[in-house]
């Protein structure tokens, strides 16, 4: 039977190391290469066509949440199973709209890993315990509908865009969210490059047709 052909992506150095050791003791797998950020992981992606992609996402340059979904545009065959630190509702969301076939958190038991590798390769969906908890404590909550507009936003984020299409500035945002000034240009950059619009003025227009904007409060 041929190796599970792996690709790991990730910008931390020794959780790599232990990674790629611990996929390196099945016999069935073999790492194929390694990736220390979002760009770098689509480059590799391309030339190595993996089998399957231990992907994170918070990773520098492209975030494992646009790399998976560009990855998957001209690799469709390829499994990615998002292994992060990142458990909340947006994160989780974001990663199976782009395409993610299964999502760990970093922390997950050897067996639960290799087993998670398996099972996408074998085109299963899946999950580690705590996500889903969370998946079905979502679905389950009679608090409405899963939110179904930018779900590759974060949720600091969907609330700048909709401060955003209220025509509020950065000054404004910032304020307004007792964050640093900085701190709100980065956020609305990130949002620019995951909507993929150009300007102030295409972002408000995507927000809008989605129905953030309002009256300014």
């Amino acid at each position: 039977m041929e190796s599970v052909r792996l690709l790991i992506a990730d910008d931390h150095p020794h959780f790599r190391e232990g990674l790629r050791a611990l996929l390196l003791s099945a016999s069935d797998m073999e790492v194929v290469g390694e990736a220390t950020d979002g760009e770098e992981a689509i480059r590799l992606a391309a030339r190595l066509q993996p089998d399957v992609i231990l992907m994170d996402l918070g990773m520098p340059k492209v975030n494992g949440i646009e790399a998976t979904r560009r990855i998957l545009h001209t690799s469709p065959h390829t499994s990615i199973l998002v292994i992060s630190m990142f458990e909340e509702d947006e994160s989780v969301f974001a990663a199976l709209q782009a395409g993610a076939r299964g999502y760990l958190l970093k922390g997950a038991l050897k067996a639960e890993i290799l087993r998670a590798v398996r099972a996408v390769v074998s085109g299963e969906a899946i999950f580690g315990p705590a996500i889903a908890r969370r998946l079905m404590g979502y679905f389950a909550s009679p608090r409405g509908e899963p939110k179904v507009a930018f779900l590759e936003l974060t949720k600091r984020e969907y609330e700048i865009l909709a401060l955003i299409a209220q025509h509020r500035t950065n000054p404004e945002i910032a304020g307004r969210l007792y964050l640093s000034q900085k701190t709100v240009r980065n956020h609305v950059s990130n949002i620019f490059a995951k909507l993929q619009v150009a300007d102030r003025a295409q972002a408000i227009i995507r927000a809008r047709e989605a129905g953030l904007g309002g009256d300014r409060t």
